[in-house]
């Protein structure tokens, strides 16, 4: 039985071979029209390119790694989601790579990507991760990657992140504003820079305020529910406990009000509560989670668009290292009291 080729589809069409090429790889210079006369006639005809073929002849495989610490939270999947819509529309697959926070993990799947040849990669990476030759390998070699959340710091690399001291800033200012002095901040790890950057904006807020910092109040921890659990439990055991708390994410401070219900307390009136992110359940909940929203689904957009910036640049005219901070915006709900 006779394999369509590109030859049949442009003698149907009377295109040339090299458009009708371009058309199948979401090539820019082949207009719209064009295109998909191409694909609604390749799809008629079920035909199927040679991937091999093709990367061997052009040195790519129209392939993009995805590299996330976990899948807990909505944060991670929604954001692949985005990238992936994206990355479709250039004609790029994508192979999505979770580490489960563990950094051997993390190590073990970049090279299976490397070793697949992708063509480019975005990461966000472990909490565990202190040590970047594995992805200093892609660097070395010309093979782009985009970096969102957790980013690679003092590297020329493009990176994705939200305005996390202006959404922690405000978060706490809110707080504030409603009456609250003795506010306590669960933070993440101290190696990660969106950690500093949510702690730096809940420090600077109380002390624009001059609402006094207690250090008892502020505990770095390991992102685990299990020691969300144990942490929020100390702080209402405390001998004056905090009367609000900013969480460094959404399944923190759920985790939170559940402990405060657990021992028959309320939420605000015994402790306030915000989130950071501003997943899907937090409006779902009794009472209704505050929050500070990042534009999630846009995160793993524009990921994918610096990504492909890096990939369509010529040699000789490189795409340049970006950083692109996104806004945040506070959400206000009923574990505050609003």
């Amino acid at each position: 039985m006779h394999q369509p080729t590109i030859i049949d589809i442009a003698r149907q069409l009377g295109l040339s071979k090299s458009t009708v090429s371009r058309a199948l790889t979401a090539h820019p210079n082949v207009n719209e029209k064009t295109r998909q006369r191409v694909l609604e006639l390749a799809d008629k005809l079920d035909y199927q390119r040679n991937q091999l073929a093709i990367s061997l002849l052009t040195n790519q495989t129209r392939t993009v790694g995805i590299m996330v610490p976990e899948f807990i939270s909505f944060f991670f999947p929604k954001v692949i989601i985005g990238a992936q819509e994206e990355l479709a529309k250039a004609g790029y697959n994508v192979v999505i790579c979770h580490s489960n926070e563990s950094y051997a993990t993390e190590v073990t799947s970049a090279k299976s990507l490397f070793a697949s040849r992708v063509d480019g990669l975005i990461v966000s990476h472990t909490k565990e991760t202190r040590n970047f030759d594995h992805f200093r390998t892609f660097t070395r070699k010309g093979i782009p990657v985009v970096f969102f959340n957790r980013v690679w710091e003092n590297e020329e690399v493009s990176k994705v992140v939200v305005d996390d001291y202006t959404g922690a800033y405000q978060a706490v200012e809110h707080l504030i504003q409603t009456g609250r002095r003795r506010i306590a901040h669960l933070s993440g790890p101290d190696t990660l820079p969106n950690s500093r950057s949510r702690l730096n904006g809940y420090l600077d807020a109380l002390k624009h305020y001059d609402v006094p910092v207690d250090p008892s109040l502020v505990i770095s921890y390991d992102l685990t529910l299990e020691k969300a659990n144990i942490y929020v439990n100390h702080l209402l055991n405390l001998p004056e406990p905090p009367d609000a708390l900013f969480a460094i994410n959404d399944p923190t401070a759920i985790e939170a009000l559940k402990v405060v219900k657990s021992r028959g307390l309320r939420v605000p009136d015994d402790l306030a509560i915000v989130g950071f992110s501003d997943d899907p359940i937090s409006a779902l909940i009794e009472p209704g989670l505050t929050s500070v929203a990042q534009p999630v689904s846009e995160i793993g957009q524009e990921a994918a668009r610096l990504l492909l910036a890096h990939l369509t640049a010529s040699a000789d005219q490189p795409a340049a290292p970006t950083t692109v901070t996104l806004p945040t915006r506070l959400v206000v709900r009923g574990s505050t009291g609003s």
